[in-house]
């Protein structure tokens, strides 16, 4: 029973999953998050991706460090609730918080390898799922390492024989438009199928690729390969992302997402602004309304909330 756990107050589990290294999975999941949050819900990241552990660079809570509890840990906040008076989200709408769990958090040093067994690897991933207190969460995001290792075969068999009915709503899983990156995710997606994680859809990551000198999007890579494969397997298809320089500068200097007037992504034209913004302040989830990927994460989750009603 979901009561053993940690998880008992936790409506709605999701898996993000990909075939392949270097798809941009961990970047799907923190826009997941952030855009989740802007919506007003509650959401939690669960990185188990034990040995690469890259959430808490994602945002930005390197330095933090997990507090201890009666009985397991605290998750780290990355921002806490606004209500619709003090909310800096668009129209002044309600800021959901989120925190997250990660190994990274855990390391002297964040350079330090983790080399463990499966059977460590597996003790680690049953710990999280049972020792972290999230209190009342709308959504937990679990980020996974790619393929199918130990720690997929270990977070399964406990969610699956510990979990809430319905608690797991399913996976996302994460490709890019190559033709070896939508191989490798087929395999993803029969994982899923062989052990009954329902597949909530398929996002195209890297879909293109966001000019930061001129208004262009310009497709660098196939596209279409995502959308093909979701058809082939009869899974939804949520949507393609393209790579915004823009996010990277947002997650790696905190800078204030800004674009050459007239730019256009996903049929979107980006508001004017000022060319170099003097102000940097604010929280990640602020500053990432004014990301172009922002709307294309909304239309998204619009699909995946949709996807994950009874």
């Amino acid at each position: 029973m979901a009561s053993s756990m940690s998880l008992t107050n936790v409506n709605e589990i999701i898996l993000v999953l990909s075939g392949k290294g270097g798809v941009g999975k961990s970047s799907v999941t923190t826009q997941l998050a952030l855009t989740l949050s802007l919506r007003g819900h509650s959401v939690g990241i669960l990185d188990i991706d034990l040995t690469g552990p890259s959430m808490p660079r994602f945002l930005g809570i390197e330095s933090s460090k997990v507090r201890q509890a009666p009985g397991g840990w605290l998750p780290v906040p990355v921002h806490e609730s606004q209500d619709a008076t003090s909310s800096t989200a668009e129209g002044n709408k309600p800021i959901g918080p989120l925190h997250c769990m990660s190994l990274g958090f855990l390391l002297g040093n964040r350079n330090d390898a983790v080399v463990w067994r499966g059977p460590k690897k597996t003790a680690m991933v049953r710990q999280f799922l049972s020792d972290v207190h999230w209190g009342k969460l709308d959504y937990l995001l679990i980020d996974t390492p790619p393929g199918t290792s130990d720690e997929h075969i270990s977070l399964v068999e406990t969610l699956l024989k510990t979990a809430a009915p319905g608690q797991v709503s399913g996976a996302v899983v994460v490709t890019t438009p190559q033709a070896i990156s939508v191989s490798d995710v087929r395999k993803e997606i029969n994982f899923c199928k062989k052990t009954g994680i329902n597949i909530l859809g398929v996002v195209e990551n890297m879909a293109g690729f966001v000019c930061p000198n001129c208004a262009e999007c310009t497709n660098v890579f196939s596209k279409g390969g995502g959308e093909v494969m979701a058809k082939d397997f009869s899974v939804p298809f949520l949507g393609s992302v393209p790579i915004d320089p823009a996010f990277i500068a947002l997650i790696e200097e905190g800078k204030r997402p800004v674009y050459p007037e007239g730019t256009v992504v996903a049929g979107q034209e980006m508001p004017e602004q000022a060319k170099e913004p003097e102000d940097n302040a604010g929280t990640l989830v602020e500053k990432y309304q004014s990301c172009s990927l922002f709307t294309i994460f909304d239309g998204i989750v619009g699909q995946l909330i949709s996807n994950t009603q009874p």
